[in-house]
């Protein structure tokens, strides 16, 4: 297995960062043929997603995530700036993994996929990402 972790800085404000790039250039660097792409998150308040980026999906999820999980809402989880109960719920609906079949050193995605970190976090701007790659 090949794996590594690097760092994203995501800010102060809720994003949807595409890691797909990066994702196939981990990919070419472990000389992967055929196996599986795992992309782990490892943190409490942040998960990984596919879907369609540049269209507004990337938008609209957040918009969604936000209609959910309001910041107003009673949430027990209290420490961290108002609202932060529903970042650590998050992972229950975005899991903080995903794992992507490999064929011939590519991804399997489909046309307007994407792999994405999802963070709602404004309290921690920085996260880790780790990448594995199984050989089949």
């Amino acid at each position: 297995m090949h794996s590594e972790e690097f760092e994203i800085t995501t800010g102060d404000t809720e994003v949807v960062h595409d890691l797909t790039g990066r994702c196939a250039e981990f990919l070419a660097e472990a000389g992967a043929v055929d196996g599986l792409l795992h992309v782990w998150v490892p943190h409490a308040t942040a998960g990984v997603a596919v879907l369609e980026t540049g269209a507004g999906s990337d938008d609209d999820l957040l918009a969604a995530l936000r209609a959910l999980l309001p910041k107003d809402f009673a949430w027990r989880h209290r420490h961290g700036s108002p609202g932060h109960g529903r970042d650590h719920v998050l992972p229950a609906l975005v899991p903080p993994y995903a794992s992507i079949p490999v064929l011939s050193g590519r991804m399997m995605l489909g046309t307007w996929q994407s792999i994405c970190l999802v963070d709602t976090n404004v309290d921690n701007p920085v996260r880790k990402v780790r990448l594995s790659y199984l050989a089949g």
